[in-house]
């Protein structure tokens, strides 16, 4: 047995001569370490049941964290982090009379916060502004890198390499200057840092912030409306509206100006309504377009003045009154409970008239109107201590009479002359002219206003009745006179119809005018060695049914009236029918009929002759009874 028990110590001894007495020290080496955040060390033992521990750093500094043993484990923890954990710590582990040591390093750094955008105030259109990108607490921030990026586009990047001195948390920054445009609406501004250092996750060694631009147009052009106006009466009302140009909109703010110079603000709208107006209503009144870029204001000053009665005259300003009629001037009063009235004449002479007043309203009949009511006619009307006057115009009339035409040199005129015709007419006030044409319809063509008309270089065209008439406000008198433009005859035609070639038992018209010349006589002839035919025309056409040979010949016609004569002629042609045994002429066709009965006639008196010779007489009765 003691053999056995030697060889299973002997056993023992190589086994655990086998397992090695060692630490391990986690986590690996080096640890990034966040300032202010919490890090714990863990060194175990193996090989040994029952080890011992102890920490320390590599040059005997405080350790800065606590530390905990528990079995074949021993923990060291910092917490929180900071600037004096940045040492190599060092674990030593005994177990009997054997000891083992291990270290760890330990680097710390700050990257705590996203950046910050920061802009100076709203961005304004066409106004360069300063962004600033900045990172809070780094460290260390000799490996920090920063990009600024507008809409995805870079607008500038930093690495910051300097230097540092002594170990200290940092705020770094970045800063761009650029100019907003109204495109930058909306648009992405993009803020990101980056810490290069290693042993740390990624997304913790990034950061970025993103801000959204929101772009400005400071109010301007403000601009107010007020209606009906800025002088206002008691009692009435007044609407300003306001209008401002800014990006975003303007927000309208309605405000009056008080007597210290401060600000009453009135209404957020951008309409103001002010009703039932006082006096004490006057004043300065403000508007103001306002966002975030600034501020533009317009001042309005509304006067609310006492509202006065009111006079009225009538029938208006200027009345037109007949000799011989009746008018009545009428004088009101509006807004005044007891008025009084007086009349007057301008000329302060009679006033020739009888005035009756009765509460708001004073007449003043003239009947009969004479010549001594012409003037100016002054209603003075008193509300207490105030006094107003209006006045009116009496006129006197009576209608247009004896109304007449002189025509220099003569109404009967040559063609190419001249003539003034001269209106003139009896009338209070004097009379207007007016010179009309008339025409064919019998309305009136207005030709002028003047006393006189002329007409140079007359042509047959102007020949007509012309009227002149006087006017004024009591009526209307005329006188008319004719015009009589004499032309020589001209533009004559003479035509045949069909042709001026015909064949016998052909209509031929033959027909004359004469340019529409007034008063000319038209004369158709057919001309002959023995002397002149005048045919029998009718409005110058004269007509021959089934033309004969004889009717050939030449044709005249004559337009003559008192300024001149005027003549044409034409030959017409007229040929016999050839090859026409159809055809008989009338003067043939007489002679036939003729014969047939002169024939037999003459047949019967030499039978009566005979028988009478025979005889020695003759007998009517005996001669009924022969037989032949």
């Amino acid at each position: 047995m003691e053999g056995i028990s030697g060889a299973l110590a002997l056993l023992w001894m190589v086994f655990a001569a086998s397992q090695a007495f060692k630490i391990e020290i986690s986590p690996g080496s080096p640890v990034m370490a966040q300032i202010g955040a919490s890090v714990s060390l863990t060194c175990r033992a193996s090989g040994c049941e029952a080890p011992a521990f102890s920490w320390r750093t590599q040059i005997d500094s405080p350790l800065n964290g606590k530390v905990r043993s528990a079995g074949s484990t021993s923990t060291l923890t910092m917490d929180p982090v900071s600037f004096e954990n940045e040492h190599s710590y060092l674990c030593t582990a005994t177990c009997g009379v054997r000891k083992a040591e291990r270290s760890i390093e330990v680097q710390v750094y700050s990257f705590p916060k996203d950046p910050e955008i920061h802009l100076p105030g709203p961005l304004q259109v066409g106004q360069p502004v300063t962004v600033t990108c900045l990172v809070p607490d780094v460290y260390p921030f000799d490996r920090l890198e920063i990009d600024l990026l507008k809409d995805n586009r870079l607008l500038k990047n930093q690495e910051f390499l300097e230097p540092m001195e002594g170990k200290s948390l940092k705020n770094m920054s970045l800063e761009v200057t650029f100019t907003p445009t109204r495109e930058d609406m909306g648009k992405a501004l993009l803020c990101r840092a980056t810490l290069h250092i290693t042993g740390v996750d990624a997304e913790l060694r990034e950061r970025e912030t993103t801000k959204e631009l929101q772009v400005y147009v400071s109010p301007k052009d403000t601009t107010v409306s007020v209606s009906p106006s800025t002088r206002l009466q008691e009692g009435g009302s007044v609407t300003m509206t306001c209008a401002s140009e800014g990006l975003p909109a303007p927000q309208i703010v309605w405000s009056r100006k008080l007597d210290n110079g401060n600000l009453q603000p009135l209404s957020g709208n951008a309409t103001l309504t002010l009703i039932a107006m006082r006096m004490e209503d006057s004043g300065i009144y403000v508007c103001a377009g306002v966002n975030l870029a600034g501020e533009d204001r317009k001042e309005v000053e509304l006067l609310v003045q006492e509202k006065p009665f009111t006079v009225e005259i009538g029938p208006g300003p200027q009345v037109a009154a007949q000799l011989g009629g009746a008018v009545v001037l009428t004088c009101g009063a509006t807004d005044c409970e007891a008025p009084s009235f007086s009349w007057r004449t301008q000329t302060d002479s009679p006033l020739s008239g009888q005035v009756r007043s009765e509460g708001p309203r004073s007449t003043l009949t003239l009947s009969p109107v004479g010549f001594e009511n012409e003037h100016l006619y002054l209603c003075t009307v008193t509300c207490g201590s105030k006094k107003l006057e209006k006045g009116i115009k009496v006129d006197l009339y009576f209608a247009p009479r004896n109304t007449s035409i002189q025509v220099s040199p003569s109404s009967i005129l040559e063609e190419g002359s001249s003539v003034t015709m001269t209106c003139s007419s009896d009338g209070l006030p004097a009379p207007r002219f007016r010179w009309s044409r008339q025409l064919k319809n019998g309305q009136l063509q207005f030709l002028s206003e003047n006393t006189t008309l002329t007409l140079t270089s007359t042509r047959r065209e102007d020949a007509g009745i012309y009227v002149c008439e006087g006017r004024n406000l009591a009526g209307i008198s005329r006188d008319e006179v004719e015009l009589i433009i004499q032309v020589a005859p001209k533009d004559m035609q003479l035509t045949a119809s069909p042709s001026e070639s015909v064949k016998e038992g052909d209509t031929v018209i033959i027909s004359c005018t004469c340019g529409n010349v007034p008063k000319t006589w038209i004369i158709l002839k057919k001309k002959a060695e023995s002397g002149d035919t005048v045919l029998k025309s009718i409005e110058g056409a004269y007509t021959i049914h089934k033309a004969q040979l004889e009717d050939a010949g030449v044709y005249e016609c004559e337009s003559k009236n008192e300024r001149g004569l005027q003549s044409r002629s034409i030959t017409l042609d007229v040929k016999g029918r050839e090859g026409n045994k159809d055809y008989f002429s009338p003067g043939l066709l007489v002679l036939y009929c003729a014969s047939s009965l002169i024939i037999p006639a003459i047949g019967m008196i030499v039978y009566f002759a005979r028988k009478a010779n025979m005889k020695g007489s003759y007998s009517l009765v005996e001669a009924q009874k022969s037989k032949v």
